[in-house]
């Protein structure tokens, strides 16, 4: 258990409790590079004014279709985001660590898309 947090993570899983300014370690981190992240921050700026979109469509009482499509169009976004992602994390993070002997990045892998796919 992680003093920080009160969290039972183990060193590899990152815990969601953490209260801490400073992080204690317990959570994995990763380094992006300048265009990585601004490509992420871009598309997630691009969901939230979906988001918002929808939000002032309900607000005006909008047609349900006409909102049900921009909420397909929001999930698209999203489904779009998670792959950049996924893509991102096996072709750094998962490679590095198979190719430092770290095999559990496997199974933290396997757990991850088992999450994504429910």
């Amino acid at each position: 258990m992680h003093a920080c947090c009160k969290s039972n993570a183990t060193d590899t899983e990152a815990c969601t409790d953490c209260t801490e300014e400073k992080c204690c370690g317990c959570h994995k981190t990763k380094h992006r590079s300048d265009e990585e992240y601004k490509k992420l921050i871009h598309r997630l700026n691009r969901i939230e004014g979906q988001i918002r979109g929808i939000r002032g469509m309900v607000e005006k009482s909008a047609y349900c279709p006409d909102i049900l499509v921009q909420v397909a169009a929001a999930n698209a976004a999203l489904n779009a985001f998670t792959k950049e992602l996924l893509a991102n994390h096996i072709k750094t993070c998962v490679a590095d660590d198979i190719r430092e002997g770290n095999d559990e990045v496997i199974d933290e892998l396997v757990t991850t898309l088992q999450k994504l796919m429910r």
